[in-house]
Order: structure tokens, then C-alpha cells, then sequence
């Protein structure tokens, strides 16, 4: 009971964190991104793991998807999955709708020949044209396979939906979309403190994504019905995740947070 109460003494200093964060979206985007010194298992980045390890626990699930397709990362951040999945897929194209992330992705990935990168915001109108031209660039027109690791759960009902719309004409008849999205159970305080923080103390990783970036929300079975409605979209499989991030209680290994997984293909 104690330490259920001692948890919510955080709430003064979350509260005092988040208010500075910029209120324009792409703006706190591009300014986390800018400032960013290092990524991978001792960076600045939390979610960088710094190891294909989850994407390996992915793989086997994309024996469903067409691998003779190019695939699109949507919001890629430093690319880390980007490079990965370009092992797996003829090609990988990493998008993200913040200038400074696009940046470090191909700084990152120079000298790869089978992943490429752009500026794209995926929930406005006419994106999927930004991402044809793109793949088109690095030689390939047609359908393409989607991944999506994280994105959704920072996204409002409408962006959900905007982005979920725009990828029709990217996945067309033949590409599906895999997602991946932290869907933590608990409360925001629950969440902090799962991932290190007491009232004492916050991992720098943490502290830096709470002091900059949007409240983050979750992500599930019930979010997903409604940004990817039946009528546009078949079901292929769902189910549990694990989102690893960078190391944070452990210097040894990522830390877990609970997630959902889906596949789909348009109708």
C-alpha cells in the first residue's frame, strides 16, 4: 500500500516535465530529434533498443507477408528498423514527418544500397503519392508491404485513422501492414515507473522523452478496429507484443513494455 502511494508522488514532477514539451506535434518531433547525441543501447533515444532482438520475434509472423515486395517503416525515427528489415525485403523505404529524424537515418545508414529514406507526414491528404514517388526513386512502383513499430499510440483517433486510410493505396492487393504499438495496461504513472522512475529519480532516456515529446496513449485490439475499419481491412492475425527499449534498470538487456501486434490486408 506504501508503495502504491509513494509511486504518485511522481505526479508534481511528470506534471512540471510535460509542460515544457512543445505543443505543436511536429515541432517537439523535430526538436527531440535535433537534439539527440547518440542512439542504440547507451543513446538518448528510449525506444532504440540498440538490438534486432524484437524484430527477430517478428519474423517468423511475416512468413504471411509477400518478402518480393519493398517495405515502407512508417515513422522511422534513426532508421534502426529500417536497416533491419532491409535484410529480410528487397528493399526498405523509412519515413518519418520530422526533418532532423530523417537526417540521422541517413547519416546512420550511410553506404546502404537497399534502404532509403524521406520526409513524409502519413495522415495528410495525398501521402501515399509521397510514398509511391519514393519507392519509385529507389526503382520499385506497385504494392509494398507496411511496417508500422510505434507510431499509433502517440497518434489521436483522427491521425489514426488519416494514416490508416493513406496506406490502402500503398499496401494495394497484394502488401499488408504489420504494426506493433506499446499497449501498457496501467496509468501514465504506472507506465513511468515501470520503466525505472521513482520520486527520487527518472532514467535520462525517460525523463528526456517525458520532458519533450507528446503524452503517449496505447494501442490495442479496440484501437485498432477503429483506425483500421472491417470495411477497408481483413484481419489476418493479432495479438501480444513486446516493445523493447533501451536498457534502463539493467545496463545488460532492453527493457519490456506489454504491446499488440496486427496484420491486416485491404479489402
Amino acid at each position: 500500500m506504501l508503495s502504491a502511494f509513494r509511486k504518485y508522488l511522481l505526479i508534481p514532477r511528470l506534471i512540471r516535465l510535460s509542460s515544457s514539451a512543445p505543443k505543436d506535434p511536429l515541432t517537439a518531433w523535430d526538436t527531440y530529434w535535433g537534439n539527440v547525441r547518440s542512439t542504440g543501447a547507451a543513446g538518448d533515444v528510449l525506444w532504440d533498443s540498440g538490438s534486432d532482438h524484437e524484430l527477430e520475434g517478428y519474423l517468423p509472423k511475416f512468413s504471411v507477408l509477400d518478402q518480393s515486395l519493398p517495405i515502407v517503416d512508417v515513422g522511422c525515427g534513426n532508421g534502426s528498423f529500417t536497416r533491419s528489415l532491409a535484410r529480410h525485403f528487397p528493399h526498405a523505404l523509412g519515413l518519418d514527418y520530422a526533418e532532423n529524424a530523417v537526417e540521422r537515418a541517413r547519416l546512420e545508414s550511410d553506404g546502404s544500397t537497399t534502404a532509403s529514406y524521406g520526409v513524409c507526414d502519413m495522415t495528410v491528404p495525398d501521402a501515399s503519392r509521397t510514398v509511391a514517388t519514393a519507392l519509385g526513386r529507389a526503382g520499385y512502383s506497385g504494392d509494398a508491404n507496411v511496417f508500422i513499430r510505434g507510431v499509433l499510440h502517440v497518434l489521436d483517433r483522427k491521425g489514426r485513422a488519416a494514416l490508416a486510410a493513406n496506406l490502402l493505396p500503398v499496401v494495394g492487393q497484394r502488401g499488408m501492414v504489420f504494426l506493433a504499438e506499446t499497449n501498457f495496461p496501467g496509468t501514465p504513472v504506472d507506465y513511468v515507473t515501470h520503466l525505472g522512475a521513482t520520486k527520487d529519480s527518472i532514467p535520462a532516456p525517460l525523463e528526456w522523452a517525458i520532458r519533450g515529446l507528446p503524452m503517449p496513449g496505447r494501442f490495442g485490439a479496440a484501437q485498432r478496429r477503429k483506425a483500421f475499419p472491417a470495411a477497408d481491412w481483413e484481419l489476418v492475425e493479432e495479438g501480444e507484443a513486446s516493445i523493447e527499449t533501451r536498457p534502463l534498470s539493467n545496463p545488460s538487456k532492453p527493457d519490456v513494455i506489454p504491446g499488440y501486434f496486427a496484420i491486416l490486408r485491404a479489402r
